[in-house]
């Protein structure tokens, strides 16, 4: 059986692609990039008039790197469900620190947004905002190569990143910032700054709202600066946090939003900090300190230190949300409710969705656009959309923070029943992926019939681990019902 997710990543997701020229009756590669960002349900309407003639030439004009996608058997297993009528698709508005929204999916402040070009075309094509990329007062000079990643067949698993702050002279990045708002007035434009000392926190912060912008965010949490005292410096001391948040706040009446680090146990330390000097909400995480040793990412034959993005760390980035959301003086029922903007391996609408559902009222972007392009922000909406309108839910603010209620501590979890596996014998191929992990590495619980390539759940030993459901290569393995297993 093909594995949709498995088999659209194998695409290069080509500019100009070959395919859709060839097909000449729908569009085949954003069919199948529909596909690549978990889109599924709205394949139908790049391909609802082509025949499987039109499909098998865009297969043969596929370009590959070992051989073409299977794209008419990918896009006609994909495309069961008929796509959701446009005029009912609900809205993605949402306020956030009291600005309206058009949509939650902001670019973080990054390489994506270091200019107005980047930024305008990003906002032609959807995105609802910008944190535009740190405006400090330094002179930056970056090191070459900047970037390096962990890859997981073509695509990023986690991306290792060596720039600091904006490159521009800052008078020119405000004069870039306030020509956004003035051409794009219901795009939100947030001016992402970063100072040394508390005047130019100060100075940076009333030059960014003297442009227009919306809101302000503090880089506290840049983990490569060149220079001591800034960046995740000053995100790992509470005391310094409060006071530039402080500084700022006296001097703005823009939302101020501090950037946290995720390089800290306990980021509710200087998050409090950023509450209790007055923030309007926090934006996390930055990215996680880490080192990567590829040889031709070294700069002149030396390595250090650096911030690692991507998917590798939302889980990361989604447990300090969590964290912060959860906390009683942040969720305003003790004055106060301080607003969450979500950052950290977001590529899809279901990666968007989980921040949401943990409390964040945005998200912002980076890596996925850096090896994807802005044009990832199709399947973000659209995706979102279509999850709301099969959930019947009309306003997206209904989804902020849903899934908090079913967090608990590890000690209160049930550990009185179990959800046992079950191999379906239709799908299973007899590889025996199951039985070795089971036998290397969980109970021993799993038989393999070598004659007859089938694995066999034994039930007296499996303890409802599901290792082996994680390692099957073809979803053959899923769930049973939860049962009693008191002793």
């Amino acid at each position: 059986m093909l594995h949709l997710k498995e088999e659209a990543t194998r695409c290069l997701l080509c500019e100009d692609a070959p395919c859709t020229k060839a097909c000449r009756t729908g569009d085949p590669a954003r069919a199948v990039r529909a596909i690549r960002f978990d889109n599924c349900k709205n394949v139908w309407r790049w391909i609802e008039a082509c025949s499987d003639a039109d499909l098998e030439r865009a297969e043969q004009a596929c370009i590959h790197y070992d051989r073409p996608i299977r794209i008419k058997e990918l896009i006609r297993t994909a495309a069961q469900d008929h796509v959701l009528p446009e005029e009912a698709a609900p809205s993605l508005a949402i306020d956030f620190c009291g600005i309206h929204c058009e949509n939650p999916f902001f670019l973080a402040s990054s390489a994506v947004c270091t200019n107005y070009e980047m930024v305008a075309r990003a906002f032609d094509m959807g995105w609802g905002g910008v944190f535009y990329k740190t405006i400090c007062k330094q002179d930056i000079r970056e090191v070459s190569p900047r970037f390096d990643a962990v890859k997981n067949g073509t695509s990023f698993a986690g991306f290792r990143n060596m720039e600091q702050l904006s490159e521009n002279y800052y008078t020119d990045d405000f004069d870039i910032l306030r020509r956004l708002k003035r051409d794009y007035p219901s795009k939100v434009v947030v001016a992402s700054i970063m100072g040394q000392y508390e005047e130019e926190w100060s100075e940076l912060a009333m030059m960014a709202e003297e442009a227009g912008c919306d809101a302000v965010e503090l880089n506290f949490s840049c983990p490569q600066m060149r220079l001591a005292g800034m960046g995740s410096d000053v995100g790992q001391n509470p005391e310094l946090v409060a006071v530039y948040t402080t500084f700022v706040k006296s001097c703005v009446n823009i939302p101020v939003i501090p950037k946290m680090t995720p390089n800290i146990t306990h980021m509710r330390m200087p998050a409090l900090g950023a509450y209790f000097a007055g923030a309007d909400a926090i934006s996390a995480i930055n990215t996680v300190k880490s080192v990567t040793m590829s040889p031709e990412a070294a700069v002149s034959g030396k390595m250090t230190i650096s911030g690692y993005s991507g998917p590798a760390v939302k889980p990361i980035a989604l447990r300090f949300i969590y964290q912060l959301a959860s906390h009683k003086v942040f969720d305003g029922s003790h004055g106060k409710r301080i607003e969450l903007s979500g950052i950290g391996g977001i590529e899809t609408w279901k990666d968007a969705l989980e921040f949401i559902q943990l409390g964040c009222g945005n998200v912002q972007v980076c890596t996925a656009v850096m090896e994807y392009g802005y044009r990832i922000i199709d399947d973000l909406k659209m995706g979102l959309q279509t999850y709301m309108a099969e959930r019947q839910i009309s306003r997206l603010q209904e989804l902020v923070g849903e899934q908090l209620p079913n967090f608990v501590m590890p000690s209160d979890l049930d550990r009185d029943t179990k959800v046992y596996p079950k191999i379906d014998r239709e799908r299973c191929i007899g590889c025996g992926r199951c039985y070795i992990s089971c036998r290397d590495g969980g109970h021993q619980a799993i038989a393999f019939d070598a004659e007859a390539h089938q694995p066999r759940i034994i039930g007296t030993k499996c303890v409802g681990c599901h290792l082996c459901r994680l390692v099957c290569p073809t979803g053959a393995i899923g769930l049973t019902k939860r049962v009693s297993c008191k002793r």
